[in-house]
């Protein structure tokens, strides 16, 4: 075990591997001061597996007597929780969540894509993120939910503002706002008795016991399914588009090989997947992970993307090279466990989509080096640029 300044990892944030490499020869586990306090970071990927699954690290902060600016304005979501509340939850959301219903969106999102291509084409270049990468899946994650497209710009501000904050000041103005907003469109479904989306018939949803999710429960679900059902998708597409970008033998390989499209995708989102480290955990007793006890009553974040480097796992080729024919099973850019991306499969798909749509439409797509240097979103939770410029 080390202790960690985040103050001290110049350069950090644009390449974090790096310094997980070098912090994982030191151990899987570390102690690490950050801007936000102190808290134990997990870099080894066996270790990160195993601690995302164990009981002993729970996601309720009331548990440990620890609360979220989140839970205090919103209410608890899925990532909060812990079973039985979680096990109620989730269950919930996959009986509305289903695959056949994500499957059922591919027709739509492939005329939102072609949409999006049509508009950002002509000018010959753009910044990838706010023509394609962003408007994309917030357009499906709104019209999944029920979201009114005149609202869909007040929810950009507001989920950047929460996800990736120039300023924390920013972040619990949003969080009011995002919560009011939801609030007042769940009343409204539910006087109006809304159909034909997936927030209505959470709204109606009803378990074994039939018990309806509460009030506080739905928007709270309505706040994740938004935030996470955008901004992971957001990233990668864009991550992935610049490991392809500045990997011209890969790019030119899935040019060739349209076959190796799925393993492309799964290979992004271990390379620069769009989520750097788990939400929040804590220690509700001691727990040994890697041969360091992480004392009862703490903050742990499972490094996802320093497991995904860790050459323990990823070895052939070497974790840092980025490769569209690696095996990639086991990575957790997802997270395991019974904490797994509800969403992962709706991501998958429009990466799919959008990357196939994108290379066939882009014959010459390059980086847009005239820009200047891109600026990485701050925070250990994202991992991603605000702006992507590329020309065609």
């Amino acid at each position: 075990m080390g202790t960690i300044d985040l103050s001290d990892w110049h350069g950090f944030t644009e390449n974090p591997y790096p310094y997980y490499a070098a912090a994982r020869e030191q151990g899987p586990v570390h102690r690490v001061h950050g801007t936000e306090g102190t808290f134990w970071l997990i870099v080894g990927h066996q270790e990160a597996r195993a601690a995302l699954t164990d009981e002993r690290l729970v996601k309720s902060p009331d548990a440990v007597g620890f609360s979220s600016l989140e839970g205090r304005i919103i209410g608890p979501n899925l990532l909060e929780v812990d079973p039985p509340d979680h096990t109620r939850l989730r269950k919930l959301v996959a009986r509305e969540f289903t695959m056949r219903r994500v499957e059922q969106l591919a027709p739509r999102i492939e005329e939102i894509t072609g949409e999006l291509l049509d508009a950002m084409l002509p000018a010959g270049r753009a910044d990838l993120i706010g023509a394609f990468a962003f408007p994309l899946p917030i357009i499906v994650i709104c019209e999944l939910l029920g979201v009114p497209p005149g609202d869909r710009d007040s929810f950009r501000i507001w989920s950047h503002s929460i996800v990736a904050p120039e300023d924390q000041s920013e972040v619990e103005p949003a969080l009011i706002s995002l919560g009011a907003y939801l609030d007042e469109l769940i009343e409204t479904k539910r006087r109006e008795g809304a159909t034909g989306d997936l927030l209505s018939d959470l709204i109606r949803a009803r378990d074994e016991s039939d018990d309806r999710l509460s009030a506080p429960e739905l928007c709270a679900l309505g706040f994740l399914l938004l935030i996470a059902g955008h901004e992971t998708t957001v990233n990668l597409i864009g991550n992935g588009v610049r490991a392809l970008l500045t990997h011209p033998e890969q790019l030119a390989a899935l040019r060739a090989d349209p076959g190796l499209l799925d393993g492309a995708v799964e290979e992004m989102l271990r390379y620069d997947g769009p989520v750097e480290t788990s939400t929040l955990r804590y220690s509700a007793e001691a727990v040994p992970i890697g041969g360091t006890v992480i004392p009862a009553g703490e903050v742990v974040l499972v490094g996802l993307g320093a497991a995904d480097h860790d050459p323990a796992r990823f070895h052939d080729p070497a974790p840092e090279v980025f490769d569209i024919r690696r095996d990639t099973r086991g990575h957790l850019a997802f997270g395991h466990g019974i904490h797994f991306c509800v969403g992962a499969p709706l991501a998958r798909l429009e990466a799919r989509i959008a990357l196939t749509a994108l290379l066939d439409r882009c014959p010459g797509l390059a980086a847009d080096t005239s820009a200047g240097p891109p600026e990485w979103l701050p925070g250990l939770l994202m991992r991603g640029t605000r702006t992507l410029p590329v020309r065609w």
